[in-house]
């Protein structure tokens, strides 16, 4: 893995364990035990149990350690006593969800196929998704390790393209290549957004989208929607694996730095160039 492009992640599956109280404590201790260290390098996950997320989320508000769920129903609602869909986590600030760790194969019946529509629902919630691979004892004996795991791969991502773009407008030669999320944005000509890069179109508590010239005027613009992308203007290139927050408005010719978090509006012939901020091409 070349981290200068790809960040390490670091995900905790904690299964059945921990209460909201303990959720609390211990997401506590790890940003204590990393206060002051340099975790930029990092996108740490915390997949924790239904009853813990309301907690965690508020114990991990504003610190570099993300949330995720340990699965979800492919339905939006229904009869289906038990279960949580993607749109409910969602909305209770989570960001990652596992779909198809071996115990839930195992133990409850999990098929590639059932995989395949959680998957697909996961997405279209706006959730990312740490999809588990892998071939149990018998088969790793029978040296069928790659067989197993190559239609497990092609069965649970079928029909799934290798990027997702829902209410998008793209002008002539835009190029959106490789695993890309791009949600309710308008993506000018021949702008370019490198590999593993999205813009983020709902904020993570739900309020209303307000765009905000952070660097030059200072002007907040409100949207009224609740689901507000980015704007790219033509030509702007956005680094590999970057996120465009809601109300992000890149000016032309502008360029986003790999591995950027950025927000509110940066001018035409910028380079954002993330903590260091922006600065002028010419």
């Amino acid at each position: 893995m070349n981290r200068k492009y790809r960040k390490t992640v670091i995900a905790g599956n904690w299964k059945m364990n921990k209460t909201p109280a303990e959720a609390t404590q211990l997401i506590g201790e790890i940003l204590a035990a990393n206060e002051g260290k340099d975790v930029s390098g990092c996108e740490v996950i915390a997949c924790v149990p239904y009853v813990d997320i309301d907690a965690a989320v508020k114990a991990a508000a504003g610190s570099f350690i993300k949330i995720g769920a340990e699965n979800c129903h492919w339905a939006k609602s229904g009869a289906f006593t038990g279960e949580i869909s993607a749109e409910m986590l969602a909305e209770m600030g989570v960001e990652y969800v596992v779909i198809g760790h071996s115990e839930r194969r195992q133990y409850f019946g999990e098929t590639d196929e059932t995989v395949n529509l959680r998957t697909k629902a996961a997405l279209a919630a706006g959730l990312k998704v740490i999809l588990c691979l892998g071939e149990v004892k018998e088969e790793r004996l029978a040296g069928i390790t790659d067989e197993v795991v190559s239609m497990q791969t092609k069965l649970d991502l079928k029909d799934i393209t290798a990027e997702e773009l829902k209410n998008v407008i793209i002008f002539n030669s835009v190029q959106v290549p490789h695993y890309n999320y791009v949600g309710d944005s308008i993506l000018g000509y021949k702008s370019h957004m490198g590999a593993g890069s999205i813009t983020s179109n709902v904020k993570s508590d739900k309020t209303l989208v307000v765009v905000k010239d952070c660097y030059d005027t200072k002007e907040e613009i409100e949207t009224g929607l609740k689901k507000f992308g980015a704007m790219l203007g033509d030509n702007v290139e956005v680094g590999c694996n970057s996120v465009l927050n809601p109300g992000t408005v890149v000016g032309k010719n502008s360029n986003i730095y790999p591995l950027s978090r950025v927000r509110g509006v940066v001018p035409e012939n910028c380079i954002f160039k993330g903590e260091a901020g922006v600065v002028k091409k010419y």
